[in-house]
């Protein structure tokens, strides 16, 4: 919801502007009111949960396509799936992500830099710098972007599932921070080293992901005293991680238009005739075959550097040919 918000700045500015943002929870409209300046960086980070979403579906039978309009999280067809575990992942990442780097921006009364890592590491460097401070981001998502689930109560499967799958995307943002150094001394020599943790760019979060996306364990409840738990469905699997994406229900195969599920179809989208993978027109279209047409593309051409200092082209135009599914 907070994704598709044309700006949160207007309706923030009125006193009650937290109860006005649409999808919110009780539980979240108090953090909003908490932390009113950090819901344009709760925004932003839903927006690149979504963006990073289309960007790793493009090319598949469901691209994403729940995310569109409004209605972002409620169609039936996929809770409970694979791809609900990985749109919960991202967005519980991009939470994180968004908020830590305002922290590290100085745009947050509330937090700043990481200052706990001090002193000289084993490799004999200094830390110093702006660390980025995700474990602020990290417990502002577990605060904010769990709550909805929370409030559904603990004993439900898809709760269970879901509450897993926000930490296993926070967990891919952990476990890839990297170290950034810069040199001091004579010429460059690298005498003393300063040193700072940083996030991995986001583009890396979906990256990882989208692999634990591919690998995600089928699981199912399991009571164990007062309490369940989600366990693999079949002993052939692997136990999962903390890391790992889970699911409770398969997929649908997102080939037929069913508006009241959700599911858009792939009738119209554009295929690759030569490829064999999940582009290609045979697996995109779900064996319907596929329309072909002619395409023109203007692109740069014959470009010239020109001393000093500007490079310039001609425009070429030439025809394509474009194939779509049935």
């Amino acid at each position: 919801y907070l994704a598709k918000q044309p700006s949160l700045s207007a309706v923030l500015r009125d006193p009650s502007g937290c109860e006005g943002l649409m999808g919110l929870v009780e539980e979240q409209v108090r953090v909003c009111r908490r932390q009113v300046e950090a819901m344009d960086a709760v925004k932003h980070g839903a927006e690149l949960a979504v963006e990073e979403c289309h960007h790793q579906f493009h090319s598949r039978r469901w691209n994403c396509s729940t995310l569109q309009g409004l209605q972002v999280f409620g169609k039936v067809s996929i809770q409970g799936t694979r791809e609900s575990a990985f749109i919960h992942a991202i967005s519980a990442a991009g939470v994180a992500f968004a908020v830590t780097r305002a922290c590290s921006r100085g745009e947050l009364e509330k937090c700043g830099c990481d200052r706990k890592i001090r002193g000289v590491s084993p490799e004999g460097f200094q830390w110093s710098g702006c660390s980025d401070n995700l474990s602020y981001g990290i417990a502002f998502s577990q605060a904010f972007v769990d709550n909805p689930e929370r409030s559904r109560g603990i004993s439900s499967s898809q709760v269970l599932m879901n509450l897993h799958n926000n930490e296993a995307g926070r967990k891919a943002l952990l476990a890839h921070m990297k170290v950034e150094c810069k040199c001091h001394g004579v010429s460059g020599s690298c005498e003393v080293r300063t040193c700072w943790k940083v996030m991995p760019p986001f583009r890396k979060v979906g990256n990882v992901l989208k692999e634990k996306f591919e690998g995600a364990t089928e699981v199912h409840p399991k009571r164990v005293g007062s309490r369940k738990i989600l366990v693999p469905k079949s002993s052939r699997f692997k136990p999962y991680t903390a890391h790992d994406l889970v699911y409770l229900l398969a997929s649908p195969d997102f080939c037929d238009w069913d508006p009241q599920h959700g599911v858009f179809g792939t009738s119209g989208r554009q295929c690759n005739r030569t490829s064999p993978a999940m582009d290609g027109c045979e697996l995109l279209c779900c064996g319907r075959g596929f329309h072909t047409a002619q395409a023109e593309v203007v692109e740069r051409c014959s470009c010239k550097f020109h001393w000093c200092c500007s490079v310039k082209c001609k425009q070429c135009r030439h025809l394509v040919e474009v194939h779509s599914c049935r």
